[in-house]
């Protein structure tokens, strides 16, 4: 069950992150803010892998030609659904699209299961449904229903989708290296990752807005910080792709939302309502019958 250990401490340090990066939003903007977690991370990604290699005695993992494509597959994916997820900020309907984001491990399994062979049993299926309904029982709030559109529907489920694309292409990339060390195997393809993330967007704001990379620049300490937490999550997830499928990886880590509710719940004092507690039972119920059937 390493996996989950794995997992449930990289859904930790992303909601670090996440709050992070909400701070550096009112400075850097949404695309200021998002290019932090890739810009300040890969040299953080480097710094991993240096010390995985010196740990473990092992030399450059020899990259065949099908790692690339998975490996640009993720990354790219990635920045679109990230991309999308913003544009779903702006909409008024954004807790609708937000709960069909969430459809993301749904659609992992059926990517994985097209693309990698990943085969889910009918146990673990059951699981990732129960958990997703548990999700969108906990964003959709009374009302939103009726202020929904058909725009911010297809932006939710555009972004689950591209983060689902994304989470199959790190897997694939990951096991295309076919080393003897998953630890290393990882580590290498978050690195190569991150440090094509942070190319393609410190290009594009070179390009369209060089004012918020001067931005993030000045504001380098708090940046530099979010840019770890980034990477060090996101090695986490990475050591759970290389040990499971991304389907489960995906639906575990829909823990993410109870521990935003628990933050909300004993910092800032809002009551947990009805519904959400149903949503909780849920997503508790689908998580335990996952790692059980795993």
């Amino acid at each position: 069950m390493l996996w989950a250990v794995f997992t449930l401490i990289a859904a930790a340090a992303q909601t670090a992150r996440n709050a992070m990066q909400r701070k550096l939003t009112a400075s850097l903007g949404t695309v200021g803010a998002t290019h932090v977690r890739f810009l300040f991370g890969f040299p953080f990604a480097i710094l991993f892998l240096a010390g995985v290699v010196l740990a473990t005695g092992y030399g450059w993992p020899a990259m065949p030609p099908v790692f690339w494509p998975w490996v640009v597959l993720g990354a790219a994916t990635q920045i679109a659904a990230t991309a999308l997820m913003l544009s779903a900020m702006g909409e008024r309907s954004f807790v609708v699209a937000y709960a069909y984001i969430k459809t993301e491990p749904v659609q992992v399994a059926l990517f994985g299961l097209i693309f990698l062979g990943d085969h889910i049993t009918a146990l673990s299926g059951l699981a990732i449904v129960i958990a997703t309904a548990g999700v969108i029982v906990i964003s959709l709030k009374p009302g939103a229903a009726s202020s929904s559109t058909t725009r911010s529907t297809l932006i939710g489920l555009g972004s689950g989708t591209m983060f689902a694309v994304s989470a199959i292409g790190y897997r694939g990339a990951i096991l295309s290296l076919d080393h003897p060390n998953f630890v290393l195997a990882a580590t290498f393809t978050l690195t190569v990752g991150l440090v094509l993330q942070a190319a393609l967007l410190s290009l594009y704001l070179a390009w369209r807005d060089p004012q918020v990379l001067r931005n993030i620049m000045r504001l380098w300490k708090p940046s530099m910080l979010a840019g770890f937490m980034g990477s060090f999550a996101s090695e986490f997830w990475f050591l759970a792709f290389a040990i499971t499928t991304a389907a489960n990886v995906r639906t575990l880590a829909l823990v993410e939302v109870l521990f935003a509710q628990g933050v909300t719940r004993f910092i800032f004092k809002q009551p947990t309502t009805l519904r959400e507690g149903f949503g909780i039972v849920l997503v508790v119920a689908g998580v335990a019958l996952l790692v059980w059937a795993y």
